[in-house]
């Protein structure tokens, strides 16, 4: 038998695996299960995104362009930072990866180096620790807590910061917690990260989705210095509700992007080049589909928080969440019940039971690091939304 690596053996199994796939049992059996797990837009491509995809195809576009991306759509990247993000890069300071997920291994592999320690604040998206540990690094927590609304103070970064610290990762919009960083916050946060060196991965996939008047800051923002320490991390895949097309892309400096394109030339080259020049169509096109699909959302998380605020006095909570399309559901106070005899010892067991008695899905919060939740995806139709949360509801006033 073929031993494998250490460095893989190191990779955890993504714990919503179970639930996935038991879900999956169920519906091919016939049952109708409410998935508030997804995390992915419910909507369609726009129309005229899926066109020139067809069209690069018809025109023979199917060949291999450079390994880093498209010339054109690394300078429509570039143009969107500038007008979006007050951001000036080169083309030649863009790599367009397979997803963001790939753009961010890129970035971790290119930077660190075997037992450099990464900053993640919890709760986190489960990628995180386990693409640090498959890069040689070594994952640390940082406690962000429902009290100070999963956010981080830069007071906490500064404790947290050892002589091993190389890098802190950002997420604003959050997944899962849907948590989005004021400029006077990220600011205080990029003083500590300027003042110690470290790299900045700052992952901002969700910027699009945000609600309620908030606005996106990116930390590479803050002032040319704080933009030389960061790489970030976007795509098109929540924004323009492309997450089967596989494509992300980060900015950083100069000589990280010459490092990572010359890995990826070794690793996946392109990616795929039609799924490319649908993207330059996106940047190119009509944003009233993108400007629609966050009305939608802003509309389902005000329905859901409606019918989450008449769930507290079942002993059920959750943080007011400003973007992405995730609430964390505050679940610990069932915590030593029991459900149909079953005793409740956590956001696993709470995932279990709901799946397997009501048939809604949802994703426990340790997945994500913080076991007292469960993550509540409003990526869904809000006829199938509200029926899960009843649902939920009764299983809250059905423990004993």
């Amino acid at each position: 038998m073929i031993k494998v690596s250490d460095r893989i053996s190191a990779i955890a199994p993504s714990m919503t695996l179970a639930i996935s796939a038991k879900a999956n049992e169920l519906k091919a059996a016939g049952e109708k299960v409410i998935n508030f797990g997804v995390g992915e837009p419910d909507f369609n491509t726009p129309a005229h995104i899926v066109q020139a995809a067809k069209d690069a195809l018809d025109k023979g576009r199917t060949k291999y362009v450079a390994a880093a991306g498209l010339p054109a759509l690394k300078k429509l990247i570039c143009k969107k930072l500038k007008e979006e993000n007050n951001l000036d890069y080169q083309p030649s300071q863009i790599i367009i990866s397979n997803g963001a997920k790939h753009s961010i291994f890129n970035a971790l592999f290119a930077t660190l180096n075997p037992g450099d320690e990464v900053l993640i604040p919890k709760p986190y998206w489960l990628t995180y620790p386990e693409v640090v540990k498959s890069c040689g690094g070594i994952p640390s927590y940082i406690y962000s807590t429902p009290r100070h609304g999963y956010k981080i103070t830069a007071a906490q970064l500064e404790a947290a910061i050892t002589p091993r610290t190389k890098m802190l990762i950002f997420n604003s919009p959050s997944n899962p917690t849907g948590a989005v960083y004021t400029e006077k916050e990220i600011r205080a946060i990029a003083e500590v990260c300027l003042k110690h060196g470290l790299i900045v991965i700052s992952d901002e996939i969700y910027e699009k989705l945000i609600y309620g008047g908030q606005a996106h800051f990116s930390i590479a923002e803050v002032s040319p210095e704080m933009k030389e320490q960061t790489i970030v991390i976007n795509g098109v895949s929540k924004s323009f509700a492309m997450t089967g097309w596989r494509l992300g892309y980060l900015a950083c400096p100069e000589n990280v992007a010459k490092a990572i394109a010359s890995f990826q030339s070794h690793s996946t080259s392109n990616v795929n080049t039609m799924t490319q020049y649908a993207t330059v169509a996106a940047f190119e096109g009509d944003m009233k589909p993108v400007q629609d699909m966050v009305k939608a959302f802003g509309e389902r998380r005000r329905k859901m928080l409606e019918i989450l605020d008449g769930m507290k006095e079942l002993g059920l909570d959750y943080v007011k969440p400003d973007g992405a399309f995730y609430v964390m559901l505050l679940c610990d106070n069932l915590y030593g019940k029991t459900f149909k005899g079953k005793k409740i010892g956590g956001s696993m067991d709470v995932a279990d039971m709901l799946l397997e008695y009501k048939k809604v899905a949802i994703t426990p919060g340790i997945c994500f690091g913080d076991d007292d939740a469960v993550r509540l995806s409003y990526a869904l139709s809000t006829e199938d939304m509200v029926v899960g949360l009843e649902k939920i509801a009764e299983f809250a006033r059905e423990c004993e």
